[in-house]
C-alpha cells in the first residue's frame, strides 16, 4: 500500500507550518524524517495521520483521501507529543481503555505487548509514577498492539537506556518485516541511520531533499 501526500499545506494565522509537501511512501519500508525543533516533522505527522487538517492538497493512502472517504488513517500506530495517557491509570488500564475504541484486541494481547517493551504487565504502580523511560515503553506498546499498518514514530527511543532503544529499534524492524509502513521523526542520528531505508530532511515546513 502507499501513502501519498499531494501538495499538502498547512496555515495557521498567517504562518505557513507546512508547504508544498510532495511525497509517495510505500509499505514494508522505514522512511527517517530529520529536522530541527520547530521544522515541521511533528506537523507533517499530524497531517499524515489525519490527526490535522490540511489547508490545501492531499493525503491518499491505498486510494482513498483523507478527510474525504476517511477522518484519520485506519490501522495506525501513532507516538506523538502529549500522548494523552491517564496518569492515574496503570499501563495495563491506559492501553485497554484505549482497545476498547476497536475492540479488537485481548487482554492477552495487552499482556503480551507490555512484556515485549520490558515492563510488567501486572504492575499496579499508576502511570504518573512511571519513570520516563517507562512512560516511553507504555506508549511504544500502544502503538504497536493493534499491529498497525501504518506506524508513525516522534522521537521512539526518547527516555530510553541503552538496552531500551536496541529493543524498540529491533521491535520498529520487526514492524518493517510484517509490511508495515514506517515512519520515524528522531534527533538521534543512530536510529536514523540503523533504520531508515529513505531520509528526508525538513525545515521550515519543507523537505529539503531526499536521501537513499
Amino acid at each position: 500500500m502507499k501513502l501519498i501526500a499531494k501538495d499538502v499545506c498547512k496555515k495557521i494565522g498567517n504562518k505557513d507550518i507546512l508547504k508544498n509537501i510532495d511525497l509517495e511512501l510505500e509499505s514494508g519500508k522505514i522512511y527517517g524524517f530529520v529536522g530541527r525543533n520547530g521544522s515541521g516533522k511533528t506537523m507533517l505527522f499530524r497531517a499524515l495521520s489525519g490527526l490535522m487538517s490540511v489547508s490545501s492538497g492531499e493525503v491518499i493512502y491505498d486510494g482513498k483521501v483523507l478527510k474525504k472517504d476517511m477522518n484519520v488513517l485506519p490501522n495506525l500506530g501513532i507516538i506523538i507529543e502529549n500522548a494523552g495517557l491517564y496518569p492515574e491509570l496503570t499501563g495495563f488500564d491506559n492501553l485497554k481503555l484505549l482497545t476498547k475504541l476497536n475492540k479488537n484486541v485481548d487482554n492477552e494481547r495487552i499482556k503480551s505487548i507490555i512484556s515485549m517493551v520490558g515492563l510488567d504487565p501486572d504492575d499496579k504502580r499508576k502511570y504518573s509514577k512511571y519513570s520516563l523511560g517507562m512512560k516511553q515503553r507504555i506508549v511504544i506498546a500502544q502503538a504497536l498492539m493493534e499491529s498497525p499498518e501504518v506506524l508513525m514514530l516522534d522521537e521512539p527511543t526518547n527516555a530510553l537506556d541503552e538496552d531500551g532503544v536496541t529493543m524498540v529499534r529491533d521491535l520498529i524492524k520487526k514492524e518493517k518485516e510484517k509490511g508495515s509502513l514506517v515512519l520515524i521523526a528522531s534527533h538521534n542520528k543512530e536510529d536514523i541511520e540503523f533504520l531508515a531505508d529513505e531520509v528526508y530532511r525538513i525545515k521550515d515546513g519543507q523537505i529539503l531533499e531526499r536521501e537513499k
